[in-house]
């Protein structure tokens, strides 16, 4: 395989929606067949203590996006804008002579003046090239909810033929595309490829493909929900047995991994084209989430909580340098804002100065026998719901955190303790002890440890 110095890297961000680490087959579900991502984990680098440390649509994409926390980034909370001008990861791509690309879900645009804050504004709202984070080629929408109706916006002229027209604006134009998003929106990727490849070769490139599901409805093509009845669904420990959690929890899940399957085919899809169009040696896929979710765990549901099945999410990075023997599971903490300094990274573009996160990318791109081990902190990662949601089923207050390298988690409610489980004992998180006594010295000094996070990053004191 290729030196990663042999030239210019490519990058393509595959980013679901609502999908939990634990939904793949290579994590151990035994609910859900994933051989693609599968193949992905096994022949590049799988981040297995990656997490979502902001588990909510806006303030995890404001982070993935800018590398820096919610708090400092101007998208602390659910509907909240991207600053316009804010510095991303697609700025020092576009300054590196890369072409960047965004197709699918934004959810960065907010309740900004002018736009309104209702429901079917965002399904239908046109983003002006201004407030797009930098991305040159666009086709996206703020967000929708219906994935065998979605809608995108582009510029003038940038539709593809074959869809017609649904309104235009601003020099903008709305289009529906056919059939089930991930599909569709996967499609577009590859045409996208292909026209990369054919008119502009010589031009790197970072690509993001962001899709929906398997964010609730909880619904796929029949063949794939075909797959999948509600009481052959198996769940996890942590799920109580009262019959109205088991019963939503498995009708939910069996949609739920019927669309994780769809995302997995279309995963084989773009390896499969990379292939075919002489990309696969020059060209990094990143697949990660945006957060979990709950489906009855602890009688929650959905996101914003700092369990596991809210905050473990998939990052998968595979490659041209993989050229590991072993597995590669490296053994740091990803968060959230560590993904855009480690995307740059990947391609030997210098992480911007105002980027909190760490380039993790040596982890990846390292060749050798033995998986490259990481020295050095950060030893945990910060986790923080600056502000309380008001999102439906969810955490309504605000919370902060740390999960460790050495597998504790402690969470406070603005300064009381909330949460304290060793992973490691009790990885479904059965037993808090954040009020044992016995456990009074663990607690000091993980609290030592938050405080030191918020301290550094600029965070309430209150918490």
């Amino acid at each position: 395989m290729p030196n990663v110095d042999d030239g210019p890297r490519n990058v393509v961000w595959i980013v679901t929606d609502q999908m939990r680490a634990q939904a793949t087959g290579y994590a151990g579900d035994p609910n859900v067949c994933t051989p693609n991502l599968d193949r992905l984990a096994a022949e590049g680098a799988n981040f297995t203590r990656a997490v979502s440390g902001s588990p909510l649509c806006c303030p995890f994409r404001g982070a993935l996006v800018t590398g820096r926390y919610p708090h400092n980034n101007g998208v602390p909370g659910f509907r909240d804008p991207l600053p316009e001008g804010t510095p991303t990861l697609a700025h020092a791509f576009n300054d590196a002579g890369y072409r960047t690309c965004y197709i699918g879900k934004w959810h960065l645009d907010g309740d900004r003046a002018g736009t309104g804050a209702a429901w079917d504004n965002d399904q239908a709202r046109m983003i002006p090239p201004e407030r797009r984070g930098g991305f040159t080629d666009w086709w996206a929408y703020e967000n929708r909810n219906r994935p065998f109706d979605c809608q995108l916006h582009t510029d003038s002229g940038r539709v593809p033929e074959s869809m017609p027209v649904l309104d235009r604006a601003d020099g903008m134009e709305r289009f529906q595309v056919p059939g089930y998003e991930t599909d569709g929106l996967t499609t577009m990727l590859l045409d996208w490829l292909g026209e990369q490849t054919r008119d502009r070769p010589e031009q790197p490139f970072f690509a993001v493909l962001s899709v929906q599901p398997p964010h609730n409805p909880y619904t796929a093509p029949a063949e794939d929900m075909a797959r999948h009845t509600p009481g052959d669904v198996r769940l996890r420990p942590n799920v109580p047995a009262i019959p109205r959690i088991t019963e939503r929890a498995q009708r939910d899940l069996a949609g739920y991994y019927a669309a994780v399957e769809r995302v997995d085919h279309n995963v084989g899809r773009i390896r499969a084209a990379l292939d075919e169009l002489g990309l696969t040696d020059s060209t990094y896929l990143v697949f990660l989430s945006d957060h979990g979710d709950m489906h009855g765990s602890h009688g929650q549901w959905r996101k914003t909580g700092p369990w596991e099945e809210s905050i473990r999410i998939p990052f998968l990075v595979g490659g041209p340098s993989r050229e590991h023997q072993n597995s590669n599971r490296p053994d740091v903490p990803v968060n959230h804002v560590d993904i855009a300094p480690t995307t740059l990274g990947l391609c030997g573009i210098p992480v911007p100065a105002e980027m909190e996160g760490t380039d993790y990318s040596r982890l990846a791109t390292t060749p050798g026998i033995r998986p490259p081990t990481w020295e050095g902190p950060p030893d945990d990662a910060y986790l923080t719901m600056p502000v309380p949601t008001g999102h439906p089923q969810s955490v309504d207050r605000a919370w902060r955190g740390i999960v460790t390298r050495d597998n504790w988690k402690y969470v406070s409610l603005e300064g009381q303790p909330w949460m304290l489980f060793d992973l490691d004992d009790d990885p479904y998180e059965l037993v808090n002890l954040a009020h044992d006594p016995a456990y009074h010295v663990v607690r000091t000094g993980l609290q030592d440890r938050l405080r030191q996070w918020i301290e550094r990053t600029g965070d309430s004191p209150e918490s």
